[in-house]
């Protein structure tokens, strides 16, 4: 049985999400990245990680997505077969993973990216990052006006990774989603989804 290792509403309920859709048997773990004992599961202490019982422990969740994709072929949750949707899903996990994401990273965290310890500097880098999120939303959100998924006009795993990112963006920007009603669509799709509704459950989050 696999073994997925997350925080509540990290980038970990992604492949959470993902292991509710192929609905191959798991287990969780709750964890906290910065604790030792984690440590020595993923040095890099980040969330997710999931042990796949052959002596592997996979990390980084656009890999895990990937390798869980890959593992259930028959639900549909990769691209097909063709050259060039393979790589719009490529394109996609490597944008929400390498821009999206990384965006969040001073807002939530603003002390990793200044030496400067007063509240004003702290702030602006909070206010940098929120800048560097609806900049990344907005290519999202034009993307999303035509089309219902993120990729290969289907559910995909890609549409799993970004439904942490948008969690994040309602809770950081004031307005919320009000500025991107495509996105906003697309999380409510996603809280519709019944296996999105067990994980959230099982990790005691919020519906948004």
């Amino acid at each position: 049985m696999y073994t997925l290792y997350y925080s509540p509403g990290a980038c970990s309920l992604a492949p959470h999400i993902v292991l509710e859709w192929i609905g191959r048997p798991y287990k969780t773990e709750r964890v906290k990245p910065s604790d030792p004992d984690y440590r020595a599961i993923n040095p890099a202490g980040a969330v997710p990680a999931l042990d796949i019982e052959t002596g592997v422990i996979l990390t980084q969740a656009g890999a895990i997505l990937r390798f869980l994709a890959r593992s259930a072929p028959d639900c549909g949750l990769d691209s097909d077969s063709t050259l060039d949707r393979s790589a719009d899903l490529e394109r996609w996990s490597d944008f929400l993973t390498g821009d999206l994401h990384p965006a969040f990273f001073p807002v939530f965290s603003p002390a990793r990216y200044t030496t400067d310890t007063d509240k004003a500097a702290l702030d602006k880098v909070r206010a940098a990052g929120l800048l560097l999120v609806k900049k990344n939303l907005t290519l999202l959100e034009r993307h999303l006006s035509e089309r219902t998924y993120v990729t290969a006009n289907k559910r995909t795993i890609i549409d799993a990774y970004l439904f942490p990112m948008t969690r994040w963006a309602v809770s950081v920007l004031p307005e919320g989603l009000s500025e991107f009603p495509h996105i906003k669509r697309h999380q409510e799709r996603m809280l519709g989804d019944a296996a999105v509704q067990r994980v959230m459950a099982a990790e005691g989050l919020a519906k948004a």
